[in-house]
């Protein structure tokens, strides 16, 4: 018996054309994508498809980003049914809400609504200051911490938010608060402010949190399939526990590359849908075999190889 991991890229992985080979080739893809357009009020056609401005926004990017991955997977569905249900699943950042989505927490389109708020109320709380978050390569998660702490110290909001694979993190916070000479005096190799328009997991989005949190109780089912959750790497499988965490979420650093080593003895290789960005960190965490499954030829290459 095999056992994998479905993983599921956040916000940064879109790309114009995402899901097409999907739509064009899959019933299932194409419905989902239609269904997805008509009850969220979002042309995802022309989002996906066609160039435009929307597509770096993040109340378009999040729902665009989940849509394609809920494509993939209803394509391997759609080929191998038995491949539909993992021994674990969890996400980076927004990913963790569509790994709920495949786990049965969420109806799919309640989900892809979901996130389209999200990213609203993301935007929101970044509206009037000048946030941004940073990579930096070549320095240990403790020493970012540190000089992140010190940094608090002394007044300034810059948090550490995505603890990604040995040597890189990322920061969020007020631009102009960053201590980049200091990282750099440290040893950084390299610092990169991303091209976001908004910041998360920091205490920034304290209101965002709160507001997700009064949709969660909405759209959440009572129980699921067990996700893993990015807040403390644990599995969770309930309403009770999800409305917890995933309010938490937001403003609490994403432990993705100590959700994989956590795992990683459990399980022969990693599936990651709609994007190659996880497979790219798996590579520095782990030696398990990650497919990455952007095209339908990616999904029949999957199956030959399993």
């Amino acid at each position: 018996m095999i056992n994998y991991a479905f993983i599921f890229p956040g916000q940064g992985s879109q790309k114009l054309g995402m899901g097409e080979d999907f739509y064009r080739n899959f019933k299932s893809a194409r419905k989902l994508l239609e269904d997805a357009s008509e009850f969220c009020k979002i042309d995802f056609k022309n989002l996906l498809f066609k160039e435009n401005d929307n597509l770096s926004k993040s109340e378009f990017a999040q729902p665009a980003i989940m849509l394609n991955s809920l494509m993939a997977y209803s394509v391997l569905c759609e080929l191998e049914p038995k491949f539909s249900i993992p021994k674990f699943a969890f996400g980076h950042s927004l990913g963790e809400f569509s790994a709920l989505a495949i786990s049965g927490a969420f109806d799919f389109l309640e989900a892809i609504k979901l996130v389209n708020l999200r990213g609203n109320f993301m935007q929101e709380d970044c509206e009037n200051i000048q946030a941004a978050m940073m990579v930096i390569l070549g320095l240990s998660d403790d020493l970012v911490g540190q000089i992140c702490t010190k940094a608090q110290s002394e007044g300034k909001k810059v948090y550490l938010a995505n603890y990604n694979c040995d040597g890189q993190v990322v920061v969020a916070g007020i631009k102009s608060d960053f201590p980049i000479d200091e990282f750099k005096a440290y040893g950084a190799k390299k610092t990169i402010i991303l091209d976001m328009n908004v910041i998360s997991h920091c205490p920034l989005l304290e209101n965002a949190s709160i507001k997700l949190f009064k949709e969660l109780e909405k759209t959440l089912k009572q129980n699921f399939n067990p996700v893993i959750s990015n807040v403390n790497t644990k599995l969770y499988s309930d309403k009770t526990e999800a409305l917890s965490l995933l309010k938490a979420q937001l403003i609490s650093p994403v432990l993705y590359k100590q959700s994989v080593s956590k795992i990683e003895e459990e399980v022969d290789f990693f599936v990651e849908f709609g994007s190659n960005v996880l497979k790219g960190l798996n590579k520095k965490i782990t030696k398990k075999e990650t497919y990455s499954l952007l095209t339908c030829k990616d999904i029949e290459e999957f199956l030959k190889n399993i």
